[in-house]
């Protein structure tokens, strides 16, 4: 029986495509964190990849994919990283790129797809809406529609980190990677176990956002009616149909953190590091905090998946009773 998701091959096709463009993000140590999992731990630091996220890696394979097949154009829906990314991969390939956000979108956040010349669409403030406008405008313009993480070219965009990791550091025993959609680590987790079955994949999901871990206990893919977080780029609703059967197959262990290890992530990081990501960034550095007995005297690579936080956040990032 074949694997669900992105085959191996796919990935490395993904890594010759991107690579001429985007970072090798580093991997970085803390001797105090070191002392507080017990183990050895290495940062990999998406939040310095081009456009501030890992998520330029499957948009811009994507996108790539979608040049070859003569498209005239790119659509996304996103609030976020995702929509940023695409405008940078559309940029790159001189294809205009329409994106869909929700009409309560912080102006930061709108400037930040403007500004690589997106053409920005707002709908309504659910999910849903922005799905449904963007699937529209790809049908009434002929554009592709470039989802941001159930699509096997882009969970192959995003497994080259896996790939990544394990030639920067092939004594690695443990990645541990955020849960949003699925996508990050779908990709990483084909990689990783295609090439080395042994190594232990965690996932990591907000408590108020645990569709991942619910999903799992209840032996299919959930739809949660509601999710809330500070870690506001992992509160989809559910996994994605393409991405739940990989996580089911390839992840070892789906566990979640609070909101004040969240907050306490996020501080450790920043003072101890010299290091700022955003909320969803630092929930793998938030369960590693927790010294769990997995990460005692072994290799841990922890994902770091963004850095595009509006500072504005950075009192409701404040403990009351630190």
């Amino acid at each position: 029986m074949t694997r669900p998701g992105p085959t191996l091959d796919d990935i490395y096709q993904a890594q010759s495509r991107i690579q001429p463009v985007i970072h090798r993000t580093p991997l970085i140590t803390s001797q105090s964190l070191d002392g507080v999992v017990g183990g050895t731990v290495r940062l990999k630091m998406e939040s310095l990849q081009r456009t501030g996220s890992f998520k330029v890696r499957g948009a811009y394979n994507r996108v790539a994919i979608a040049h070859e097949a003569g498209a005239s154009g790119v659509v996304t829906a996103s609030s976020g990283n995702h929509g940023q990314a695409v405008a940078w991969a559309a940029r790159a390939f001189g294809l205009p790129a329409v994106v869909v956000v929700p009409s309560t979108a912080p102006p930061a956040k709108r400037a930040a797809a403007e500004v690589f010349g997106a053409r920005l669409e707002s709908v309504g403030p659910f999910s849903e809406e922005r799905l449904q406008r963007a699937r529209a405008i790809a049908q009434e313009r002929d554009y592709t529609y470039i989802p941001p993480y159930d699509d096997r070219s882009v969970m192959a965009g995003q497994g080259t980190i896996g790939l990544e990791i394990l030639d920067q550091w092939p004594e690695v025993e443990v990645i541990v990677v955020p849960i949003g959609g699925g996508g990050l680590i779908s990709g990483i987790a084909s990689a990783v176990k295609s090439l080395r079955p042994n190594i232990t994949v965690i996932g990591v999901e907000p408590a108020g956002a645990a569709k991942a871990y619910l999903s799992r206990q209840a032996g299919r893919r959930l739809v949660l009616p509601h999710t809330q977080s500070l870690a506001d780029g992992l509160i989809s609703l559910a996994l994605g149909e393409l991405t739940y059967p990989v996580i089911e197959a390839l992840v070892d262990h789906l566990v979640t953190v609070t909101e004040d290890q969240i907050r306490d992530a996020f501080w450790f990081l920043w003072t101890r590091m010299k290091m700022v990501a955003e909320p969803s960034g630092v929930v793998t550095l938030a369960y590693a905090l927790s010294a769990p007995a997995i990460l005692q005297n072994r290799h841990t690579a922890l994902i770091v998946s963004g850095g595009n936080m509006d500072p504005h956040w950075v009192p409701r990032l404040y403990r009351a009773d630190p």
